[in-house]
């Protein structure tokens, strides 16, 4: 879980989708597809951070196993259930995609904590998230762009209420966010495919 507070965050221009629209994947892939412009030619890294060892935080893990079983060819996924990127282990793992990755650019995905009315939803935005909540160590910012998964109720005794989180609900908004960005993946690639002659006659073969 991220120290940012999603639902109270005063960063401008959040995007919010309830995972149970009928059009969430759309409108995931959508509002990314709007960020991913400013990503050009550099590698895209999905870093998908959260633990198993807590109901509300295995949000992310999820996210990354359902995306690396989809065996993407743009996107470069790090964190799952069985190699998790979490507070722990987050500096090793950044140093890692630097290393594997020229300047890549990130999409950062994480569980919060928020307002009754917006449990269920991702919260989408320009700029990083903080991981680590209730971790007393100094931990890097992460991503160009975040996603807030908003999973449960914040303000009173917030490691057990992630704890206490239903696994249903993460695990539908990890299926809806996966196929936002397994789409968004794939719309990218026939984007980048299209061959200089057809952008110029814009006709595809």
């Amino acid at each position: 879980m991220n120290r940012k507070g999603g639902i109270f965050s005063q960063e401008p221009m959040n995007e919010y989708i309830s995972h149970t629209d009928p059009l969430a994947v759309k409108q995931i892939e959508k509002v990314l597809s709007v960020y991913l412009k400013e990503a050009g030619d550099r590698p895209i890294v999905i870093v998908c951070i959260g633990t198993d060892r807590s109901t509300g935080d295995s949000l992310g893990p999820l996210v990354g196993m359902k995306l690396s079983a989809k065996q993407l060819t743009r996107f470069h996924v790090y964190g799952t259930l069985a190699d998790p990127v979490h507070a722990v282990n987050l500096n090793e793992k950044l140093d890692h995609i630097h290393q594997q990755h020229q300047n890549p650019f990130m999409i950062a995905i994480d569980a919060c904590l928020g307002r009754t009315k917006s449990v269920g939803s991702f919260q989408i935005g320009k700029g990083p998230l903080k991981p680590g909540a209730g971790v007393q160590k100094s931990l890097p910012e992460v991503g160009h762009v975040h996603i807030n998964g908003i999973v449960n109720v914040s303000g009173f005794m917030e490691y057990f209420v992630l704890q206490n989180t239903r696994l249903n609900l993460v695990m539908s908004m990890a299926n809806v966010l996966a196929d936002g960005l397994s789409h968004l993946e794939k719309t990218g690639s026939q984007r980048r495919h299209v061959s200089p002659i057809e952008r110029m006659t814009g006709r595809m073969s």
